[in-house]
């Protein structure tokens, strides 16, 4: 008797834990293809990028900040005008896109964002703070 409710308790034991457990369910695909996508660099990298290779720089700060100071040559579109200005913008989805912001948190959103809409080469590196290769003031 004791054998068989021994085994009944294994079993139920056994049903709890495969079932998952409290298990995270897995990301949305959408979820998936933004975090692969977005790539994180070092303002060193880059830097490297700007000479190096044919790429966009894009200032997601608002107009205040990028009239105080900005990185030479970048596009200003906005974090908040990203969804209706994006493709008007930054029309080839298929170029490279190095995206900033003041602190790197702008810049993230606005990253992830643009990955959903389908571009495909989206680097994120982070704050305009961390940027020591110097700035230019005024309007694009």
């Amino acid at each position: 008797m004791k054998y068989k409710n021994l085994l009944k308790a294994a079993a139920a034991l056994t049903l709890v834990l495969s079932v998952g457990c409290g298990a995270k369910e897995p990301a949305t695909e959408e979820e998936k293809n933004s975090e692969a996508m977005v790539q994180v660099i070092p303002a060193e990298e880059a830097k490297s990028m700007m000479e190096e290779e044919e790429v966009i720089i894009v200032d997601v700060r608002t107009r205040e900040e990028f009239e105080e100071a900005h990185i030479e040559g970048a596009i200003l579109l906005t974090l908040d005008t990203i969804p209706e200005k994006a493709e008007e913008i930054l029309p080839d989805k298929t170029a490279t896109y190095l995206l900033y912001c003041r602190s790197g948190n702008r810049s993230n959103q606005a990253a992830k964002l643009l990955v959903d809409m389908g571009y495909e080469k989206i680097y994120d590196f982070g704050g305009i703070i961390d940027w020591t290769y110097g700035t230019v003031s005024g309007a694009e």
